[in-house]
């Protein structure tokens, strides 16, 4: 606090104070004439001051930030997000009481004064001549405003927040010059308005709807006398009076309101004294922001919403701009997400694989022709606590996903198969496809990269691959080798056809790695060593469901701006990957492998269906890619963490598995998703593409010779002996893994789901690349 100067006399501030208050007085400011020597005065020593008429004229009011809502497809509420919780309403909304209760306790003459009040300002020009400090305690309603305006365009800024409330004389004037323009603008009602939709009122509530909502639980039109008094005490100072921690505090504060709107008149002293005696009664809604309080499971498809709206130029140059938007909210967001599919997703997560278990899994589904992302949900829920996550395991990297994504085991052959249907080769093509042998070498790449070589590996040897079992011995056309997974057979495929077909069918899919590398050109990833993201593996296989053309996923349908003003969002972008008889095709190859191949236990049987299962070395991934006409969905299990878990001789989901393949989990899980999502809507079927089995000299142990089909209502091909395991190899002497040197066995081939007796060798894989350094 200020002190006079020995022997009288005013300070500098005090002579800067008395001056503005006869400025103002003698109608000096209210006239917008600059005041002279401010400098000289004193003012410099508060902060510093611009000249009066060097103000700006006009006070730029930002749009008040508001809760965004994200609805689904059917207009549910699945989560409400803010950077500030606030409701804007119109004063006809806004309790009568408590339109007299904050202008009773914050500025009385608020009707009757100006933009400044002559009066009140007089009264602390006399007390803080006598202090020596600033001006201060006679800031009108209209000047609370325009400090208000200031705080909300400082954001979160706590460097912008902290100088639009500096106590200096400087922003006093600045406050006065912006009040004179709002009020002739606006006028009283707009201003009162305004004021009580952007004053904070504690308890993370902006503007006096959310403040209803959150102490009362109540609209702001339905609030009584008492209540409206308590919540216009909170305005001086929301910790303080702030009624949740402090009831007996918050009573006095809410009685000194009541006895002020009685001596204005407002209401009658009986009235203030029966109020009085009322107890603080409050039913507090606590705060709920965040993709945390997403409903039917589906907080991260709600971060999914969001990184999408962050990441889209639609939405603005910059992710900066972007975010801007967003966190000023008052959005209506309405998404692709059906209920149907997400809670069917929920339900067969819940019911094979449960949130404590040392495995998660995630389940993604979309629609085939339009790319609307239909369900998103994992085993481990959106949050902070023990077992959860803030990881979404269905997406890349850059919308949220882990740092790499996912091994995609055998899940990858499909897409080398369409590559090499579109360079011609028929689908009786025959290899050789023995049980193991040496990568092919050279293999072509696209033009201007050197061919890939198979040099020795550390010991001398050259890379390998080889199938599961040892029963599995070519030759083999395609049919049977899609049904059965034969590794060999694809790795001749795709260093037959060359590299660079398979990386540009792709690119055409989608397919790109979900760390955002660049997919490599090496064969090793007909065996699926590449990481993946559950959405885009579910995205790639509904081309083929969509007959060849691909469409880029969306999650938006239409958002709305607080005005109500539609908002561009981004469409699917939709273009043909492959012919229409490729993509048959490859439809009639999948449906032998839910049929009676590695797939069998996820085959649906009331209405067409395709998939392909996949799991990696050591078992640290399994998946299931499956579709109908009208429904992809793609299942991973695998452990989401830094720490890589072979899934063998594991309890999950309360069962006990021997090993964990594509077919034996993610394909049920798969199964009772899409049966859920599906139950009740149409059974479109596939166009039916009937693929001959061709005779096969010599036939392989694994092959069938001769005809069969591929389409449904075709004869499927013959049960074969059951597989017995290699001597010494992993499942016949029940030792994990198979990390022998000179392998590169990738993503291996599925066996049949039950009895799930053979073991699955994949690619070697670091454990610490998968995942990152990230936590479950």
């Amino acid at each position: 606090m200020g002190k006079k100067r020995s022997g009288a006399g005013l300070t500098g501030p005090q002579q800067a104070t008395r001056f503005l208050g006869l400025s103002v007085l003698s109608g000096v400011v209210l006239a917008g004439i600059a005041i002279p020597g401010a400098g000289a005065l004193g003012l410099a020593a508060k902060g510093t001051v611009e000249g009066f008429d060097e103000i700006p004229a006009n006070l730029k009011t930002p749009p008040l930030s508001q809760r965004t809502t994200i609805l689904d497809a059917e207009g549910g509420l699945i989560a409400t997000v803010y950077s500030r919780d606030r409701q804007v309403v119109p004063l006809t909304a806004i309790s009568p009481y408590m339109q007299k209760a904050i202008v009773a306790i914050e500025d009385s003459r608020f009707y009757e004064h100006g933009a400044v009040d002559l009066k009140g300002i007089l009264r602390a020009v006399n007390r803080n001549a006598q202090e020596g400090g600033a001006a201060q305690g006679a800031s009108t309603l209209t000047q609370q405003y325009v400090k208000n305006v200031f705080v909300e365009e400082a954001g979160d800024d706590p460097a912008k927040v902290a100088e639009a409330q500096q106590k200096s004389l400087g922003r006093k004037i600045r406050e006065l010059k912006y009040s004179i323009q709002v009020e002739e603008e606006l006028g009283k009602k707009k201003i009162l308005e305004n004021y009580l939709n952007i004053t904070y009122f504690g308890q993370a509530a902006y503007g006096i709807e959310s403040a209803a909502q959150r102490y009362f639980s109540k609209p702001a039109k339905d609030l009584t006398l008492e209540e409206s008094a308590l919540l216009a005490g909170v305005v001086q100072s929301p910790s303080r009076f702030d009624p949740v921690n402090d009831a007996a505090e918050a009573m006095k504060r809410r009685n000194v309101v009541l006895q002020r709107m009685a001596d204005m008149k407002d209401i009658s002293q009986a009235q203030a004294d029966e109020a009085k005696k009322l107890p603080v009664t409050l039913k507090v809604t606590r705060p709920k922001n965040g993709c945390i309080t997403a409903v039917k499971g589906a907080g991260f498809f709600c971060d999914y919403v969001r990184n999408t709206f962050l990441s889209d130029p639609v939405f603005g140059k910059t992710r900066e701009e972007r975010a801007k938007v967003w966190n000023q909210g008052g959005l209506t967001v309405r998404t692709t997400l059906d209920p149907q599919s997400q809670d069917a997703a929920n339900n067969s997560i819940r019911d094979h694989v449960h949130q404590d278990d040392s495995i998660a899994t995630a389940v993604t589904m979309v629609q085939p022709g339009t790319g609307r992302v239909l369900a998103m949900g994992q085993s481990k829920p959106y949050g902070f606590g023990k077992n959860e996550t803030q990881i979404n395991y269905s997406v890349d990297k850059k919308m949220g996903g882990s740092n790499f994504g996912f091994q995609v085991g055998s899940t990858f052959k499909p897409f080398i198969a369409a590559a090499a249907l579109e360079k011609g080769v028929e689908p009786t093509k025959v290899y050789s496809a023995p049980n193991k042998m040496e990568y092919p070498s050279p293999v072509s790449r696209c033009e201007g990269t050197p061919p890939w070589q198979n040099l020795p590996l550390d010991g001398g040897k050259l890379q390998t691959a080889e199938n599961e079992t040892a029963d599995e011995v070519g030759p083999y056309a395609l049919k049977t080798a899609m049904e059965k997974s034969i590794n060999t057979y694809f790795v001749q495929m795709i260093s037959d056809i060359g590299l660079c077909p398979v990386t540009e069918m792709t690119q055409k899919l989608g397919v790109v790695p979900a760390s955002g590398v660049k997919l490599p050109e090496e064969p090793s990833i007909a065996l699926g060593s590449a990481e993946m993201s559950p959405l885009t593996m579910a995205n790639a296989y509904a081309t083929f469901a969509n007959r060849g053309v691909y469409c880029t996923p969306i999650a938006l349908e239409s958002i709305t701006d607080a005005h109500g003003k539609s908002l561009p969002v981004p469409k699917s972008k939709c273009e043909r990957a492959m012919s229409q008889d490729t993509a048959d095709t490859i439809n009639n190859l999948l449906r032998g492998v839910v049929d009676s191949g590695t797939g069998e236990k996820a085959g649906l049987s009331d209405r067409d269906n395709a998939g392909k299962t996949g799991t990696t070395d050591n078992r640290y991934n399994a998946w299931f890619v499956g579709y109908t006409p009208n429904m992809s969905g793609a299942v991973w299990v695998g452990s989401g963490g830094a720490k890589k878990i072979t899934m063998e001789d594991i309890t999950i989901g309360g069962q006990y598995y021997p090993k964990v393949f594509g077919g034996g989990l993610p394909g049920p899980i798969w199964k009772d998703a899409v049966s859920g999502a599906l139950a009740g809507r149409e059974a479109p079927p596939f166009a039916n593409v009937r693929i001959a089995e061709p005779s096969v000299p010599g036939g392989g142990t694994g092959n069938n010779g001769g005809g069969g089909g591929g389409g449904r209502g075709n004869t499927p091909s013959q049960p074969t002996t059951p597989r017995k395991p290699k001597p010494g190899k992993p499942g016949g002497d029940g030792k994990p893994g198979d990390t022998r040197p000179g392998t590169v066995a990738g993503g291996a081939g599925d066996t049949p789901a039950d009895p799930p007796t053979a073991p699955i060798p994949g690619l070697p894989a670091d454990p610490g690349l998968i995942g990152g350094n990230e936590t479950q």
